[in-house]
């Protein structure tokens, strides 16, 4: 039986020691309470079963560790990590939350670069990986949860190559102008560390294109609609919304106790039109912009004076970091001021309040709150305004909400404001407080509908589903790869064979790519193997390249070899003179050449190379971003150009060309297969002009695609490495 395994930095609950006994409290966060809704309408399920991952908020010596460890699994399903109180206030307190947070959320100047935090952080993200193991079986599947663990899906994928990843992204991913501050090599550890999951989860597609972005400028891997093939195996990034749990905020506004708190609240407040928020204690939060937005509300609308109230809660959180102690003292004298400013002793026109509030209180507040003021600089999601939407089921509330929150994408009835601009904070409280009952109504009905359906349990749903669907694809490219059993089933034909016709790509197939075609010269180990591979009479081997025919001859004429050069267009047979595979017209050059120089002008570090019966124009030596749009452009150019001429414009590997149409590889292969007439045919190439190849062959033909990538192939190897492998177990027997 498969399970789900959620990996967290801080369990569901909280454990704490008090004369020699082990108290759990339970664990607050939206995390939590999202995962744990989900968990228990999961858990009533015949068969499911759910492991939760993590810290339990301190350190226990020696038999009571292990205590711990047997209450936590039988009461709550789960398995504490246990670390050091000095590692976790390096790697929590340090790496965490004073590089990655304030980076994330684009506040560079809080960003602290510690070596030895970044050393901690790894440590920590191995010591998770460690405490996994123990636990750990086949058919598990493991959902790692946020910015702490963002290196533990690929430790996992290194420890289980076959096991089911999903990470997700609970912050903000900040545009790669952001992320490449940080340091190259923890840049690199940190995308090759999230690429270790088989799923990528973000709140937004902002967030989801900006990963995409840093992975391609930082690592240099394209995607195709958000899959990114890795060689081996493919990671997909996706969007996924954060819901909540609609129906326990909803059903909670009409429980007993939240009236009771509710109604005393409006006898205190009577008169007065409510605006609130509820914040944990932040720098991302925006509380200081809201409260200078609502002065110059009061400044500006005196005849709201002794009319209005904003309830300002402000949950404690990090109070050991200094930047929060003078954020609180900064927040404090903010409302001083306000209050000193505009209230007297029948009235104060901020409530503050500096502490956690219960579910009954929360709701109560929300219940009664007219404008909802949330006005995040930088927020992952912010589940805030949904639970303020789900506690109004007369749909009267008003939201005000940052356009930087990511909620924004979903919410776009709220009042949507940048929260850098006071003026902006005031006009849209004035709006919200004047707005018309019907017009309330019909923003906030139309929002609490798409959340009521968007809740917690259809986000972990989608994610699931969407990563079982990664897997599939994940499966259908590795049940191609040609592993053992089809392997050892290619070398007995091979081997019972007696006229073998063996055709190979040469760049990216025999040989890694090289900054510039003329440095991706054949190494001695590779003209060795081809001189033994082609030694046996048996063997007809051809090298089938879009490369000149001078430099095929020049590197590869030494050796038994058939050589096809300009993909398909010459071929010389074994010791033999280029033959031309049939007359063709080479009018468009002129008209096209001029094209693909401009271009290069265009774009920095790229380059033509000009054959007989073709132009390529490579990038692969410039901007990668860059590169890739410059391609789409001179695509969408050529496409243009060449629609009345007899030509074929193919997009490679980092580089785009222009051939004579008529002639592939494919053409040059069954001209081979016809004139050898071979018992035994194996094709590999790695590229889209191998597809051609590849299509052109009976299915009877051992088609290999050099890549985990969708193809025409009936198989596909990793890399280079494993052709040179594969050739030579052939050039052995």
């Amino acid at each position: 039986m498969s399970r789900l395994l959620i990996v967290s930095n801080r369990l569901p609950f909280t454990i704490s020691e008090k004369g020699g006994i082990a108290e759990f409290q339970e664990s607050s966060g939206g995390l939590v309470t999202a995962l744990g809704s989900y968990l228990a309408e999961r858990r009533k399920e015949p068969g499911f079963e759910c492991v939760w991952v993590g810290w339990p908020g301190a350190f226990l010596q020696g038999s009571r560790q292990s205590e711990v460890n047997a209450i936590a699994q039988r009461q709550h399903s789960a398995h504490p990590v246990w670390l050091y109180s000095e590692d976790m206030d390096q790697f929590y307190h340090g790496f965490c939350n004073r590089t990655i947070w304030p980076l994330f959320h684009y506040l560079p100047s809080y960003t602290h670069y510690d070596e030895g935090q970044w050393e901690m952080y790894k440590k920590v993200n191995a010591h998770f990986r460690t405490a996994m193991m123990d636990i750990l079986r086949p058919g598990d599947t493991v959902w790692v949860q946020d910015y702490q663990l963002l290196l533990l899906p690929k430790m996992l994928r290194d420890s289980m190559p076959g096991l089911s990843i999903g990470f997700f992204l609970h912050i903000p991913f900040p545009s790669f102008e952001i992320f490449r501050l940080l340091p190259s090599e923890w840049k690199k550890d940190i995308l090759e560390g999230m690429l270790g999951a088989d799923l990528v989860g973000f709140h937004t597609h902002d967030y989801a294109q900006y990963f995409l972005r840093s992975v391609h400028r930082t690592l240099g891997y394209e995607h195709n609609l958000g899959n990114i093939f890795l060689g081996e195996r493919v990671s997909r990034a996706d969007t996924f919304p954060l819901g909540i749990d609609f129906d326990k905020y909803s059903d909670a506004a009409s429980m007993p106790e939240v009236l009771e708190e509710k109604a005393a609240l409006a006898t205190r407040l009577e008169g007065q039109k409510i605006i609130s928020s509820v914040d944990r204690l932040d720098y991302t939060k925006g509380i200081l912009h809201r409260l200078k937005g609502y002065e110059l509300f009061l400044e500006e609308n005196p005849g709201y004076l002794g009319k209005v109230v904003f309830i300002l809660t402000v949950v404690p959180s990090r109070e050991e970091v200094e930047q929060y102690q003078r954020m609180k003292k900064e927040i404090d004298e903010a409302v001083g001021k306000i209050n000193g400013a505009f209230g007297n002793p029948q009235w104060m026109p901020v409530l503050y309040q500096y502490r956690s509030l219960n579910f009954t209180s929360l709701v109560a507040l929300y219940s009664i709150t007219d404008v909802a003021l949330i006005t995040p600089l930088r927020d992952g999601m912010n589940l805030v305004a949904k639970e303020y939407l789900a506690c109004k089921p007369d749909g009267t509330g008003v939201l005000i909400l940052s356009e930087m929150a990511g909620a924004a994408r979903e919410l776009g009835e709220a009042l949507i404001i940048n929260p850098n601009h006071n003026r902006e904070i005031s006009n849209s409280i004035l709006q919200a407080l004047e707005m018309p009952v019907e017009e309330r109504i019909r923003r906030s009905m139309s929002m609490r509908e798409r959340l009521r359906r968007q809740n917690a349990r259809h986000w972990a749903d989608t994610f699931g589903k969407t990563l079982a669907e990664t897997r599939i694809l994940a499966n259908r490219l590795e049940a191609k790869h040609l592993a053992t059993a089809p392997r050892r089933n290619l070398l007995l034909q091979f081997r019972a064979a007696t006229r073998r016709l063996i055709l190979l790509d040469y760049d990216g197939t025999l040989i890694p790519f090289a900054s510039h075609p003329t440095l991706a010269f054949p190494d001695p180990e590779l003209i060795n193997l081809l001189k033994r591979l082609s030694a046996s009479p048996s063997n007809d081997v051809y090298i089938v390249s879009g490369r000149h025919k001078e430099v095929l001859k020049e590197w590869l004429g030494g050796c038994r070899l058939g050589l096809i050069a300009e993909h398909g267009v010459w071929i010389a047979e074994q010791g033999g003179d280029w033959k031309l595979v049939k007359p063709l017209d080479m009018a468009w050059k002129p008209t096209i050449l001029p094209i693909l120089k401009g271009y290069v002008d265009r774009l920095t570090g790229s380059f033509l190379e000009e054959k007989e019966f073709s132009i390529a124009w490579h990038y692969r030596n410039a901007d990668t971003e860059l590169g890739v749009q410059r391609a789409k452009e001179l695509i969408d150019t050529l496409v243009h150009f060449t629609a009345n001429l007899d030509v074929q414009v193919l997009e490679g590997k980092k580089v785009i060309e222009v051939r004579c149409a008529g002639v592939n590889k494919g053409t040059a292969a069954i001209a081979c297969r016809e004139n050898i007439k071979p018992d035994f045919t194996m094709a590999i190439g790695d590229d889209v002009t191998d597809e051609d190849l590849f299509r052109a062959m009976p299915p009877e033909v051992y088609t290999i695609r050099v890549g985990m990538k969708s193809s025409y192939a009936g198989y596909n190897v990793r890399d280079f490495l494993e052709v040179r492998g594969l050739l030579e177990e052939m050039a052995d027997k």
